[in-house]
């Protein structure tokens, strides 16, 4: 099964999307399943994973009745408070849907000790407690955060966003290139290549400006924990899904059938637990 491993779906509110500003103007209206339907057939994808895009429990619960209508979208990364006192309780009753499979907080606006916080970290570990992962979306310099956090979980299925968001755009690589050495140590952690041509110029990037970070990457992590996403649709800004899913096809191609395997379904399922 070939996964996107990463999409958004939303009923623009241009109050609670406020994050969508001018220079974005492209994203602000409704995005749903069926609006990337093509770009998912023509691409040869047969499954995606839908994360959130705001920071509230109406937000999962939106994603989860598009899956319950919408096949394509086999798992769903929703966000909960990680402070909360009843969270152990949201959790438990949050489990009674096969279809969520993790969570994930905007911790790139967040300070850059936001993940090491101590009430942070007991928060994502009940979620390994109860069975789910957690997307770390994170920019470079809340890499040592995320390296302290993850360390402190061993129990708990990370999943690292958009290779934390390597500033491409600026070619300053060296703290990215560290810090994903570091973490990549961890076994629990997986790697999604996405989101990064919207890291680059959206106007003027070229594959040789994301290939070498996808090499970093895949260095660091190893392809067996890899996954693409297309991040669609903020992935627009920058260029139109079957953009993305070539030029990452393009790059797999140096890879062996097993590793293109994992890249493109295997990480996916096994981490987010697809099939459960």
């Amino acid at each position: 099964m070939r996964v996107d491993a990463h999409q958004h779906y939303w009923h623009y509110d241009p109050v609670r999307d406020s994050w969508i500003d001018h220079s974005m103007a492209l994203l602000q209206r409704d995005f749903l399943p069926d609006d990337s339907a093509p770009a998912l057939r023509a691409a040869g994808m047969d499954a995606v994973v839908a994360v959130q895009a705001n920071q509230s429990e109406a937000e999962t619960s939106f994603l989860l009745d598009l899956a319950a209508r919408y096949a394509v979208i086999r798992g769903v990364v929703g966000w909960v408070d990680l402070r909360a006192p009843d969270l152990g309780e949201t959790l438990t009753r949050r489990r009674s849907n096969p279809l969520l499979k993790g969570f994930r907080h905007i911790a790139q606006s967040e300070p850059d000790d936001f993940l090491s916080r101590p009430e942070i970290r007991a928060g994502i570990a009940q979620l390994g407690d109860h069975g789910f992962t957690y997307d770390i979306l994170i920019r470079p310099g809340q890499l040592a955060a995320a390296d302290f956090l993850v360390e402190r979980c061993p129990d708990v299925r990370f999943v690292l966003d958009h290779c934390a968001k390597p500033p491409i755009a600026s070619g300053e690589l060296s703290e990215w290139r560290r810090g994903i050495g570091r973490l990549a140590r961890h076994g629990n952690v997986s790697c999604k290549i996405s989101g990064l041509i919207t890291e680059a110029s959206w106007t003027r990037w070229a594959a040789s400006d994301i290939v070498p970070c996808l090499d970093v990457t895949a260095n660091a992590f190893g392809a067996d924990r890899l996954m693409f996403g297309s991040d669609w649709p903020v992935c627009l800004l920058a260029g139109e899904y079957a953009r993305v899913a070539e030029l990452v096809e393009s790059w797999a191609a140096g890879l062996t059938a097993p590793e293109r395997e994992r890249v493109f379904g295997g990480t996916a399922m096994s981490v987010y637990r697809l099939e459960d």
